[in-house]
């Protein structure tokens, strides 16, 4: 085998996110600056390389090229086998499925998830372990370490290309290379978690129409299995189904702004029944009904109060999870189901442990993700089918089924606002302000209404007991009403502040309003509690949800 170890420095901005590192294609694509995180990863966890590591992404720019790198990296490095997903593709909920499935020490994706793709998009590679979830913060933070002592990597001299385009196995130096089916195991999993007879009934009946939007990203190949192959869906309900490098010139990002050809079908004239999303990775979903949006966090409560009639659930529900900035929603079902409900940071790591310890089976984000224990990563394609056998099993619409739920448990308006790319430092400089004033707000007034607590949000980890701090500024309001101010760590150019704004209504002549409309005292009140406008220079959001 004829290795060559290569000289390099470290470069100063490899510090993983929250899934992982992201950056231009431009970055990633300079000289050395994949090897070394590569190498980083490969140094910080060897146990990674002495059994079977999975790799594959999205399908977006630059996966192909990196996919070889990282192949001729491994194998430099000492790895027994490496196994890829056909023409480089790979989900992720579909890598932790495989990592669990078949034993395997973990899973490189390649994927900068919702974020934009292209020549001029994003790349990201996210490290999944053993487990099947995220990297912890502890593996995480011993990668970055890594990379900023980093002086030289290992990699297979020469240019021989591996074709991932065909399924085979052969050997690359003294490596075993497999090239593997990504889909048919997955579906085979949704198969054993979903009753799939009456779905396919519901789906092929003259009564029931859908439309999922693939968004050109990697759950095509998935949707077009499952919904059309084996549940008998016509082959137009799947919208944008082939993996295109850039996604077809637009952000696979599930929500209103970004999937414009679902959104006229749901909310038109003779619009179908049920109309669903996922993102570039397969891990995020958005659910609609005919004229109807379902916000996830109510989508997770939704789940939650519904999971009986699941075959996956039949025996009930141990505990439930949500991150701080989701809406309290699935809490109120929680308690009338008289099970625990935890209040994790953001990020899916955070439900690992949970997950792990058979305290929770079912988690979600308010950021478009929901997922069970199945896996340990959100699964998009799975919440739609949760849906799918909901629907089928009540014989309602999406809206009969949101409406019931609000008037048994009153309904949490809810929303997100979203600052991009916002300079560093300006927000940097609005949360300070709130911060600054967190211990003076309780007891003040605001939007109408007495604060009760506010506090920088901190996580005690009650498996392993570890502290995660931090987290996001809260101001939490005399009967549940809340303001939540974070910075994301999703983004790839300068910072994404984000405003969370929820407030619980029982009344039943109240369950109708629009939510920007009821919530705008509190959206008021928070704009200027941080000097958004006048620290950011942006008298509006970028995205409102």
């Amino acid at each position: 085998m004829d290795i060559s170890v290569i000289t390099t420095r470290p470069f100063p901005d490899q510090k993983p996110g929250t899934s992982g590192l992201r950056k231009r294609v431009q970055q990633f694509r300079e000289a050395h600056y994949l090897e070394n995180y590569i190498q980083s990863i490969f140094d910080a966890c060897p146990e990674l390389l002495r059994g079977e590591l999975l790799l594959g992404g999205d399908g977006r720019f630059h996966n192909r090229e990196a996919i070889q790198i990282i192949l001729r990296m491994a194998a430099a490095n000492g790895a027994q086998k490496i196994s890829v997903g056909l023409g480089g593709l790979l989900s992720t909920p579909a890598a932790s499925h495989l990592i669990r499935s078949r034993g395997a020490t973990g899973a490189l994706i390649l994927s900068a998830s919702h974020n934009p793709g292209g020549p001029e998009g994003d790349f990201g590679i996210k490290l999944n372990t053993a487990n099947g979830g995220p990297a912890t913060p502890a593996v995480t933070d011993a990668i970055h370490a890594r990379s900023t002592q980093l002086s030289h990597y290992r990699i297979v001299n020469g240019s021989e290309h591996v074709d991932i385009d065909h399924l085979h196995t052969r050997t690359l130096a003294e490596m075993q290379v497999e090239v593997l089916d990504p889909v048919g195991p997955y579906a085979d999993a949704m198969a054993a978690l979903f009753d799939f007879e009456r779905i396919g009934e519901l789906l092929r009946s003259d009564f029931f129409a859908m439309r999922f939007d693939a968004m050109h990203a990697v759950t095509g190949p998935y949707a077009e299995e499952i919904l059309v192959k084996r549940l008998g869906a016509p082959p137009e309900t799947i919208l944008r189904a082939e993996p295109l490098a850039d996604f077809g010139g637009r952000h696979p990002d599930p929500n209103l702004s970004h999937t414009r050809e679902l959104r006229e079908a749901l909310f038109g004239r003779d619009a179908p029944d049920f109309g669903a999303a996922s993102d570039g990775d397969g891990d995020r979903n958005m659910i609609l009904g005919r004229h109807f949006f379902v916000t996830p966090s109510d989508s997770l409560a939704v789940m939650a109060a519904n999971a009986h009639r699941i075959p996956a659930f039949a025996d009930g529900l141990k505990g439930v999870a949500r991150s701080m900035p989701t809406s309290q929603a699935v809490d109120a079902v929680a308690r009338a189901l008289g099970i625990p409900c935890y209040e994790t940071p953001t990020g899916w790591k955070f439900f690992g442990n949970l997950l792990d310890d058979g305290r929770i089976r079912l988690c979600g984000e308010e950021s478009f993700g929901t997922s069970s224990d199945h896996v340990r990563e959100k699964d998009g394609l799975w919440a739609v089918l949760f849906w799918l056998d909901l629907l089928a099993a009540r014989r309602q619409s999406v809206e009969e089924i949101v409406r019931d739920h609000w008037r048994q448990y009153g309904r949490h308006y809810y929303t997100r606002h979203d600052y991009e790319a916002v300079d560093s430092e300006r927000a940097e400089r609005v949360m300070a302000r709130i911060r600054d004033q967190l211990s003076a707000l309780p007891g003040q007034s605001l939007a109408g209404m007495q604060v009760a607590a506010a506090d920088d949000f901190a996580y005690r980890d009650p498996v392993d007991a570890s502290l995660t701090e931090h987290q996001g500024l809260r101001v939490l309001f005399e009967g549940g009403a809340r303001i939540v101010f974070r910075l994301s760590g999703t983004g790839t150019e300068g910072a994404t502040l984000r405003l969370y704004i929820e407030q619980h209504e029982t009344r039943p002549d109240h369950l109708d309003a629009d939510p920007q409309v009821l919530l705008r005292p509190l959206i008021d009140a928070a704009a200027q509690l941080g000097d958004i406008p006048g620290l950011t220079g942006r008298e509006r959001p970028d995205v409102i949800t």
